[in-house]
């Protein structure tokens, strides 16, 4: 019973060195790069604190010799000074290791994709292509990248300091009003790798999650050519007036639409956001039923977000959600 009794606790222990945010659960070149010097470290000192265990208790144990105290007081001297000596060495060397570490991280190849990633309260905006090209497009909480391939975030906030986290992928990047960071990604395996805002932000800093979709060459450039097109007229009934209700709301002031005249700029763009695995920053899973419910009740769902209530008839509110769904 005894030796049982301890595994739920180690069990809860263990429990965070995998899944879907971990940084021992490494698919990224930087991360890999990190982890061997998170468990270099994690050894050297697992080691160091055995050894100063052994110590204590052969001191405790040991029975003094009374009759040779200048001995001892030499045998103390050499202990110390070995142990100052350990010290200095354990300490260099962790020292070097961290350097090389951060040096591979910084000599990463010239990146092959550029994007560009604003972060706002309490959401993420990624634009593919520049902010002046004719092929860019933007989309919200969701990064696609090509496996493989080095792709480097340029990171900007539009209002308080937030960070950009994939413990899977890279180490942590603030993005800092006024100022612009980088980070460089390289996915080694497909997958889908959770992110989240590492500084806090404000009230809903713990509902500001993104996702990565690391996919092969061909799969994300099908991807980004289905992201540039507009999206098509709706031809079911319910979804035309979905569409009318949205240009009535004055939905289209805060968000964009390729192809329509909705072209806000202060909410995410909403051109293909059926194609998306969630709403509202992982807050919700991307279904009919959530989308009416987020666009009957924002502040409900999440408190303080700057989307206001939108004064709706239970009509108006399934029609819309029709037309969202069919955003792909």
């Amino acid at each position: 019973m005894k030796s049982t009794s301890a595994l739920p606790p180690l069990a809860l222990l263990v429990s965070g060195c995998s899944g879907a945010q971990s940084v021992l659960n490494a698919e990224g070149h930087a991360a890999i790069e990190l982890k061997a010097l998170i468990l270099g470290i994690i050894f050297v000192c697992a080691v160091v604190w055995l050894l100063v265990t052994i110590a204590l208790v052969l001191a405790l144990v040991r029975r003094r010799d009374r009759n040779d105290g200048a001995i001892s007081e030499r045998k103390a001297a050499a202990v110390v000074s070995g142990a100052v000596g350990a010290t200095v060495l354990v300490i260099t060397g962790l020292t070097i290791a961290s350097f090389y570490t951060t040096r591979a991280l910084s000599e990463a190849p010239g990146p092959e994709l550029t994007i560009d990633v604003t972060a706002q309260q309490w959401w993420w905006r990624f634009t593919y292509g520049g902010s002046n090209s004719a092929d860019a497009f933007a989309t919200a909480n969701e990064l696609h990248i090509p496996v493989g391939k080095v792709v480097r975030l340029r990171l900007r906030s539009s209002d308080v300091i937030h960070s950009f986290w994939v413990p899977s992928l890279a180490g942590k990047q603030d993005l800092i009003p006024g100022r612009e960071n980088t980070l460089t990604l390289r996915a080694e395996r497909p997958g889908v790798y959770r992110g989240q805002c590492a500084e806090f932000c404000g009230l809903q800093h713990s509902h500001m999650a993104l996702f990565v979709i690391a996919e092969a060459q061909a799969d994300y450039e099908r991807w980004a050519e289905r992201q540039r097109g507009p999206v098509a007229e709706p031809t079911e009934a319910e979804a035309v007036a979905g569409k009318a209700a949205f240009m009535a709301k004055q939905c289209a002031a805060c968000h964009t639409i390729r192809g329509t005249r909705a072209s806000g700029t202060t909410g995410p763009d909403l051109t293909h956001i059926a194609s998306r695995r969630t709403i509202a920053a992982g807050l919700l899973e991307n279904t009919r039923g959530s989308l009416a419910a987020w666009i009957a009740d924002p502040q409900t769902l999440k408190p303080g977000t700057h989307m206001p209530l939108v004064p709706l008839t239970s009509d108006e509110l399934r029609q819309l959600a029709v037309y969202m769904e069919g955003l792909e």
